[in-house]
């Protein structure tokens, strides 16, 4: 795909954004100043959330569909705006590829995105080591606080995949002696300190988390934070131009914030709140997505973002292909890495019919929100009639409003105006009726287990004792009130990835729990998820490289 750029100061007027808000980064991309949320009114736009069905290794088409539904808004003379993750490195290099679309639909300059933009990562990066950095030298240094070297929750990170990395241990010395650290490390996209920036509504609000971020334990059992060890403000620093949204441009010169990265799966999962803010100041739609299926990133934007940020939206786009119901289907086998079953790709109503039990609970899901479902059939050349007409007719019936066609990839803005329609017209009925699953003060061990039966389909939660007794030791110090984010597979609504549609009734582990003060929340391990991915066999780095007019290969 060829695309003609434009100079992202066209890009900054036409969004509205003052020359004096904008920081240049060259021709095509810059940032946008924080000062622009001095001067924005009350909330302009409509907001629209773009999730999923259950992902297959594959890929469904959610960024292909958000960059699409942005341009074919534009195209009917609305005002919008895509806000999207910023891609990390390690699945860039390793399994899951590019973050910024494909086909007519992409991020453009699409190298630039999804290698540095303009630095954010290592921003968190080198703000999140030197935290830790910092703990470790109180302790050489005395230990005045009376630290507890076991106790300390804040790992390093490194935005690549190193499963060598994963548990490390190590000598810290201090004036009592050697102490042994058991550790690892874990992906940027993975650390607080990325949800720290995605969850801020501006720097004041950065500055407040960064300084209730806790590190540790003392011998008595009592929390440290970030401003303890004297860390939060030089944090600050590191983060300050980090919290600046960056904007680009799609395929056809829409205007893009692209801007945090965490994870779905380990963590928050969506870009950030100041991102959304500038949008919804500036436009008439944001469309924004979260990672995944409605099971991970989708509850997390309703719970967590949605919490923090004051604002809920107006629709939910719930993508889903044939191809990924197919691979539902039980006897069909889809396995990372590993090229897919060929029958994914044959008209099969049967397999189909065996999947749509997992569009129906993702359905059901968003609606336990309040928010009204559209549902987007992203189209594949091996798609047949009868298998589209068939999930159009079963989407409806399980309770969304509209279920429409996307031929985005292929077509561009024009492949998805169909869905922008709908969408516009969902918005305009005003019918979301938004409510969160849980209020604040329901306990941490409740939370977790209505996430875990309402939206999942548990039947009960099993909790280790230490999980439970840190539960206890966090609402004790005054963290009871702080919504839940469960870490799990994001290819089951169990925490067993190969248990696939909609299963009911299981019993859904909670191995151990995080407190992570600063970004706001209680972060339940389910499962052996990792916060440090390893490479496949073979990685996708191994096809990258730069020819001789400098000109990076291998990225698509």
């Amino acid at each position: 795909m060829t695309t003609r750029l434009c100079d992202i100061q066209r890009v900054a007027r036409r969004l509205g954004v003052r020359a004096s808000e904008l920081e240049l980064h060259g021709r095509y991309k810059a940032k946008i100043d924080l000062s622009i949320l001095d001067r924005l009114g009350p909330r302009r736009g409509k907001y629209v959330l773009v999730t999923a069905m259950t992902p297959t290794p594959m890929g469904e088409g959610k960024t292909v569909t958000t960059i699409g539904l942005s341009m074919a808004l534009n195209r009917l003379k609305r005002s919008a705006v895509a806000t999207l993750r910023q891609a990390s490195l390690g699945p860039l290099f390793g399994a899951k590829g590019v973050g910024t679309g494909g086909g007519a639909c992409q991020i453009v300059p699409a190298d630039d995105v999804n290698l540095h933009l303009t630095g954010d990562m290592l921003a968190v990066e080198v703000a999140n080591n030197l935290l830790v950095s910092f703990v470790e030298n109180t302790i050489f240094h005395g230990n005045p606080l009376d630290i507890e070297p076991s106790s300390i929750l804040i790992k390093r990170c490194l935005d690549v995949g190193d499963r060598a990395l994963r548990r490390i241990t190590y000598t810290l010395k201090a004036k009592t002696g050697p102490v042994d650290v058991t550790t690892g490390f874990e992906i940027t996209a993975a650390s607080e300190s990325m949800s720290v920036l995605t969850l801020s509504r501006d720097f004041a609000d950065m500055r407040r988390r960064l300084k209730d971020l806790v590190v540790a334990r003392d011998r008595e059992g009592l929390f440290l934070t970030a401003h303890d060890v004297k860390a939060d403000g030089m944090m600050a620093a590191v983060l300050k131009d980090a919290l600046k949204p960056n904007l680009v441009q799609t395929s056809e010169n829409t205007p893009c914030l692209v801007h945090t990265g965490p994870f779905a799966n380990v963590s928050v999962g969506t870009c950030s709140i100041v991102a959304d803010r500038i949008g919804l100041g500036l436009c008439d739609y944001v469309i924004t997505e979260s990672g995944f299926g409605v099971d991970c990133g989708g509850e997390k934007f309703f719970d967590i973002k949605c919490r923090y940020s004051g604002l809920s939206p107006d629709v939910c786009v719930l993508v889903c292909s044939v191809r990924g119901l197919k691979a539902q289907c039980p006897r069909l086998r889809i396995v990372p890495g590993v090229e897919p079953d060929p029958a994914l790709f044959r008209e099969d109503l049967a397999a189909m019919e065996d999947g749509l039990a997992n569009l129906k609970r993702h359905i059901e899901n968003v609606r336990l929100f309040g928010v009204p479902v559209v549902v987007c059939v992203n189209v594949f050349a091996t798609d047949t009639r009868p298998e589209i007409e068939r999930v159009r007719a079963k989407a409806k019936e399980f309770g969304a409003a509209d279920a429409v066609v996307s031929t985005a990839w292929r077509d561009g803005a024009a492949g998805a105006l169909e869905l922008a329609h709908s969408v516009e017209k969902t918005a305009q009925l005003g019918q979301a009726r938004f409510k969160f699953l849980y209020e604040d003060d329901v306990p941490l061990r409740d939370k977790i287990t209505r996430v875990a039966q309402k939206v999942y389909g548990a039947g009960s939660v099993d909790f280790t004792a230490k999980a439970e007794e840190d539960l206890m030791s966090y609402e004790a110090a005054g963290y009871g009130r702080l919504p839940v984010c469960i870490a799990k597979t994001q290819f089951s609504f169990t925490a067993e990835e190969h248990l696939k549609g909609a299963p009911d009734g299981f019993r859904f582990p909670v191995k151990d729990v995080r407190l992570a003060a600063g970004a706001g929340f209680v972060l339940a391990h389910a499962s052996l998820s990792q916060t440090m991915p390893g490479l496949p066999v073979a990685p996708r780095g191994e096809k990258i490289d730069v020819d001789p007019t400098g000109r990076i290969t291998g990225m698509d």
